[in-house]
């Protein structure tokens, strides 16, 4: 009872965060877009921070911006992107625009000395990727901060999930992530190849961001890529669904499923939680002093993650240690399983020493996220989590290799220049 007492609590706190008076110098953030995204992305994690302030939006269809704004209480409205950009009272452009027009108004927003939450994944390919962040890093001190916006990162419970596993001893990890099928209307952004759209390019990008996470370092080959394309008469230059693995420098194996249209038996709608596992090759255990000598103990370390995506709602680590005797002869004598599981909703219950990190467990990832970012653009100390420009180039050139080896062209290039 009382887990399920704690789960509708942490809703009920998440939806509805204490409001906080807003300090004379907050961060003015302006959105580019309507979107759906960023209610949940920023505008409710940005209630409880007193250093940010949702100054402005802008989209393209004015009153769609009028009624957004209204609704989430946001005083200045645009009626063009470049306008947002342009006005002088905004500090940071929060841009969740289709991933096809991310490279442009990053550059445009960084070209006017804006810091720049960008939603993942970055860019279209690995080409604007290189681009974009080497223009950053080459712009004269201070710079303005660009984060790729990978939010799950930034959460206790991914550091807590990284803590069980040793990435030098990783035998395979797989993770995946789906949309229930009819979620999606037939002409979303997700399904337009000029757009940059394709599973690999939402959910899949999360996925190959944590398969280069829990590795901790970058693949060596991709292995496989399969692309289940749109259906007939729709773009077949989108992936549906995309597995794929890749083999790592450790020689374990890493596979992802990406798939925007799930469903089950009979075509009904399905849905899986986001989840990873990683299994460790079989390591030899030493037993007590005075042991049978003629004896070897084996043990395979499993973890997994169980909703990565949104941890503060609910997750679970599961820790399985299966332990295994052999005689001299390599015949099995005992086998055994130990079993434990983890959560970890705030920093302190990680108990990690000498650090101090805030945080309640009403704060969701996205509300972690924007905490490390306020604190990189006022040069305050962090949890350390953080996507630097290399990282999210690496991401990129993944992306792009497990499209080539599936047969499906890039994800096209931005005529801006």
């Amino acid at each position: 009872m009382a887990s399920v007492i704690g789960f509708v609590q942490r809703i009920w706190d998440i939806s509805r965060p204490i409001e906080t008076p807003k300090s004379a110098d907050a961060v003015r953030i302006g959105l580019l877009g309507a979107s759906t995204t960023a209610p949940l992305s920023l505008i409710t994690p940005a209630k409880s921070h007193p250093g940010v302030v949702i100054a402005a939006v802008a989209a393209r269809d004015f009153k769609k911006a009028e009624a957004f704004a209204q609704k989430h209480n946001i005083a200045k409205i645009h009626r063009s992107y470049q306008n947002l950009i342009d006005d002088p009272s905004i500090d940071v452009i929060y841009n969740p625009l289709p991933n096809g027009l991310h490279f442009e108004w990053a550059m445009q927003a960084l070209r006017a000395g804006k810091h720049v939450l960008l939603e993942k994944p970055s860019v279209s390919n690995a080409a604007e990727a290189d681009t974009l962040f080497s223009f950053h890093a080459e712009l004269r001190s201070p710079r303005p901060v660009l984060l790729e916006a990978f939010h799950y990162r930034f959460h206790p419970s991914w550091s807590g999930f990284l803590s069980f596993i040793t990435a030098s001893t990783i035998e395979s990890a797989r993770s995946w992530m789906s949309v229930p099928a009819g979620v999606l209307s037939s002409n979303d952004i997700r399904f337009q190849y000029d757009l940059a759209g394709g599973a690999l390019m939402d959910p899949g990008t999360y996925l190959v961001s944590i398969l280069r996470q829990v590795f901790g370092a970058e693949p060596e080959e991709c292995l496989s890529a399969v692309a289940t394309p749109m259906p007939q008469g729709r773009d077949q230059k989108i992936d549906q669904v995309m597995k794929a693995s890749w083999r790592f420098p450790n020689g374990g194996i890493g596979s992802i499923e990406a798939n925007l249209a799930r469903s089950t038996w009979l075509g009904m709608p399905g849905l899986d939680l986001p989840s990873v596992v990683v299994k460790h090759k079989e390591v030899p255990v030493t037993d007590e002093v005075g042991s049978d000598k003629s004896q070897s103990h084996g043990m395979i370390h499993t973890v997994a993650l169980y909703n990565w995506a949104l941890p503060a709602i609910w997750h679970r680590i599961d820790i399985v240690d299966e332990h295994v005797t052999r005689d001299d002869e390599g015949k099995v004598l005992k086998r055994w399983t130990l079993k434990k599981t983890k959560k970890y909703y705030t920093w302190d219950e990680l108990q990690e020493e000498g650090k101090t990190r805030v945080g309640s467990k009403s704060w969701t990832t996205y509300r972690h996220q924007l905490e490390q970012f306020i604190n990189r653009i006022k040069g305050q100390r962090g949890s350390g989590v953080w996507v630097d420009e290399d990282d999210s180039i690496k991401q990129m050139e993944m992306i792009d290799g497990a499209y080539k080896k599936a047969g499906l062209p890039i994800r096209p290039t931005s005529t801006y220049g």
